[in-house]
């Protein structure tokens, strides 16, 4: 039996191939100098030279977020703001990353939501990235949410608009949207010069999206442009607050008031009714947003006389001396007949607007040129835009008097046949009011656009203005549009509404144009009266009171010295403060 020796065996297993024992050093040398490799760029990026990883990190979280711009305030001639932006915040949610952890109820209860609503409305956005939960939120409510430390919840700084005055200068002033931009009226209208440019702010976030640190202003916000109007607040209001109770009174569909500067076609007044808040987006009909007295046209009757007899005398075929035979109250015009309301008889021109006669009108009108009367009216501006500049403004309808037949000669020298706007009637009666020159109506303070027009002579326009002091009168169609201590000149206006087939035999505009002081017209105004149902429909009676109101209280307001009042009652006034 072969027997080895143990010892000899150990020491054959403990020999070491020289090729593996130096393959072994060199990848622990190569693991070695790995790992010192490793630690010098630890050490290097995170002591000796660490901006690299700063800047990697800020790359990461470095945001640039938009800093909206303050919407430019809208004034109006004093300087009392009629629209003006407040900061609110807005509520936004990531619903990727949104956890509410236990607070649901309290989140909910913030936002003014039910919390299984709120929960429902999660559910429906969850694989959007962005959705918002609430706009324009009180600033105090909103710091109070951040303040749960919500992941997937961030606020947004915004602006919102408010109008002070509320529905009183709203059809104007217009409004705009959530998101601030101009919608309608002047907000629409002047909505590039009111929008400012929104900056840039560059920040750094945390991992919740909070603001951490602000880095850089790369652009500041550049606010919008303050506008100034002709409006003054304080006539605004009285024609607003006479305006609406005129159109309760007399249980009127609509109602239109414009208020005029004839010196300087400065707009210092414009209400409607019904009107609406742009306070409150909600409630919101368009039947009400609408400004009827720039955007809706009418036929205007009877106050067209004035320009009719105007015509009559720039043609030199009629005087203040020519007298007008009207007997037997009516007139054949082709197959049509022309009526009054009686036989006038024979008159004059004054006579002629004092008793707003038809036919009277009819015959001076087919007496002069057409093109005479056609010119006159056109250089009124009639048939053309009053070129404010507001969204949706009429130009009404004149047609050229090359396809006037002769009842539409006729018809039209009272006021059918053709249309426009309240303002355009306002700024045909400025006309006459500053002399026969007509200034371009604007809505803007001190904004004199273009150099005013030479419609008719002095003469004519002192000659009618004069006639037109009789239709306020006692014996007059309008004596409630009188204004005491001052001479009233004007005209009223009963138009039937056009429907289908013809005209209206119930349904009525009543109509007040007009100017005081009259000696030297301060103020002109037009106001329109749509369907009064309450019994009274004659402009005289709905129409002309309204004048009276506001004309009383705007020549107050502006310091506007009476012509009107005799010695004797200033006298009276006097003794009695005495005593």
């Amino acid at each position: 039996m072969n027997y080895s020796n143990p010892h000899s065996r150990d020491k054959a297993q403990k020999v070491v191939v020289p090729e593996l024992a130096g393959r072994r050093r060199f990848i622990l040398a190569c693991f070695m100098l790995v790992m010192c490799a490793l630690i010098y760029r630890a050490i290097d990026l995170q002591v000796l030279n660490n901006a690299y990883l700063q800047k990697r990190g800020e790359a990461v979280h470095l945001r640039d977020i938009k800093l909206p711009a303050y919407r430019g305030k809208i004034l109006d001639a004093d300087g009392h703001a009629l629209a003006i932006s407040a900061p609110v915040s807005s509520v936004w949610v990531n619903p990727q990353e949104l956890d509410l952890q236990d607070k649901a109820s309290e989140f909910a209860n913030l936002l003014g939501f039910k919390t299984s609503l709120l929960m429902k409305k999660l559910k429906k956005v969850a694989s959007r990235r962005f959705v918002y939960l609430r706009r324009h939120m009180d600033p105090q409510v909103a710091a109070t949410i951040d303040d749960l430390n919500l992941p997937g919840v961030y606020l947004q700084k915004e602006y919102r608009r408010y109008y002070p005055d509320g529905e009183v200068a709203a059809h104007l002033v217009g409004f705009t949207n959530i998101d601030d931009e101009g919608q309608e009226g002047l907000e629409l209208a002047l909505n590039s010069q009111l929008t400012g440019v929104a900056g840039v702010e560059r920040v750094v976030r945390d991992g919740k999206r909070r603001m951490v640190k602000h880095v850089d202003d790369i652009r500041a916000p550049i606010a919008g442009e303050d506008i100034h109007l002709s409006l003054d607040r304080r006539l605004q209001y009285l024609a607003y607050r006479e305006l609406k109770a005129a159109v309760a009174q007399h249980k009127a569909n609509a109602g239109s008031l414009v208020l005029l500067n004839p010196k300087t076609g400065e707009v210092l007044a414009v209400a409607n009714q019904p009107a609406f808040n742009p306070n409150d987006r909600s409630k919101f009909k368009a039947s009400h947003v609408r400004n009827r007295a720039f955007t809706d046209v009418f036929e205007p009757g009877s106050t067209m006389k004035p320009f009719t007899v105007a015509a009559g005398m720039e043609s030199g075929v009629f005087d203040t001396s020519s007298i007008i035979d009207t007997n037997p109250g009516y007139m054949k015009v082709g197959r049509n007949q022309v009526r009054d309301h009686r036989n006038y008889g024979a008159i004059d021109l004054a006579t002629v607007l004092l008793k707003s006669s038809n036919v009277a009108s009819a015959k001076i009108a087919l007496g002069i040129p057409s093109k005479g009367l056609w010119g006159l009216l056109n250089n009124l501006g009639f048939g053309r835009s009053a070129n404010l500049g507001f969204p949706g403004e009429a130009r009404g309808r004149l047609v050229s008097y090359e396809q006037w037949r002769p009842i539409e000669t006729a018809t039209l020298s009272y006021g059918y046949g053709l249309s426009m706007s309240a303002l355009q009637l306002a700024r045909g009666y400025a006309a006459i009011a500053n002399d026969g020159l007509m200034e371009p109506v604007g809505l803007l303070r001190n904004n004199k656009q273009a150099e005013g027009v030479q419609v008719m002579s002095s003469a004519v326009a002192k000659q009618v203005r004069n006639m037109l002091k009789g239709v306020v009168s006692k014996v007059g169609t309008a004596p409630r549009a009188s204004v005491h201590g001052y001479t009233v000149a004007g005209k009223t206006g009963t138009v039937k509404k056009a429907i289908a087939g013809g005209y209206s035999e119930d349904k009525y505009l009543g109509i007040f144009a007009g100017m005081a002081p009259a000696n030297d017209p301060k103020l002109v105004m037009v106001v329109v009266i749509d369907e009064p149902k309450a019994g009274d429909y004659y402009g005289g009676l709905v129409a002309a009171p309204v004048f009276s109101r506001v004309m009383t209280g705007a020549l107050r307001l502006m310091n506007i010295a009476p012509d009107n009042l005799k010695r004797p009652t200033v006298m009276a006034s006097l003794e009695r403060e005495l005593q």
